[in-house]
């Protein structure tokens, strides 16, 4: 499992394990699965989609931001 946190300067806005989360870089469009390689970048508008073990899906727009990925965990500083 992944485990997604995403901050904005307002607080917390998403705490949860995913199986599959799909990421808007600057470069494109990207999907993370578990065991991703570490990886940094930046993030442009678009949606944050991530999916739990049970299939279930949610998404969260963004303005703009920056995402670490390391060690199963995906941590992403976005603006609204």
């Amino acid at each position: 499992m992944i485990q997604l946190s995403v901050h904005s300067p307002e607080g917390v806005l998403v705490q949860a394990e995913a199986c599959m989360v799909e990421l808007p870089g600057a470069k494109g469009r990207f999907v993370v699965l578990e065991d991703h390689a570490p990886l940094i970048s930046s993030l442009v508008k678009g949606n944050i989609v991530y999916r739990s073990e049970e299939g279930k899906e949610e998404s969260l727009s963004i303005d703009s931001g920056f995402v670490e990925i390391c060690n199963n965990h995906v941590s992403a500083c976005v603006e609204l």
